[in-house]
């Protein structure tokens, strides 16, 4: 049975960082491709963050120089450090692990708030 388990949310003011990990179990982490996506309140779910199996990255430009994702295929943890947090960055914070089919984690909540 495939198990993405977020963790590491929580409430943070605007400025602060947080680290969102994700933990795999049920495939072989190494073989796929892992992203961070988020769904603000009202808002469609989007793409934040993307790491290859070959380690590429991609960020959506309302991140890109305040997240970093990083993985550790010795842990199948994938990790997304989060720096210089604005308001508009609150939203549930998902993991996905893709290559021929999808699987998503249960989410968990980051709060941007002062």
């Amino acid at each position: 049975q495939v198990q993405l388990v977020e963790s590491g949310g929580g409430l943070v003011q605007p400025g602060g960082s947080l680290r969102l990990s994700c933990a795999a179990s049920g495939i072989i982490f190494s073989s796929y491709n892992m992203a961070w996506y988020r769904q603000a309140p009202g808002k469609e779910r989007e793409s934040v963050a993307i790491i290859t199996r070959d380690g590429s990255t991609n960020y959506a430009d309302s991140v890109k120089g305040r997240f970093v994702i990083s993985g550790d295929n010795a842990k199948s943890t994938v990790y997304l450090q989060m720096n210089n947090l604005k308001l508009e960055d609150t939203a549930v914070y998902y993991c996905k692990a893709y290559r021929f089919v999808h699987y998503w984690g249960k989410g968990t909540l980051v709060t941007v708030s002062s």
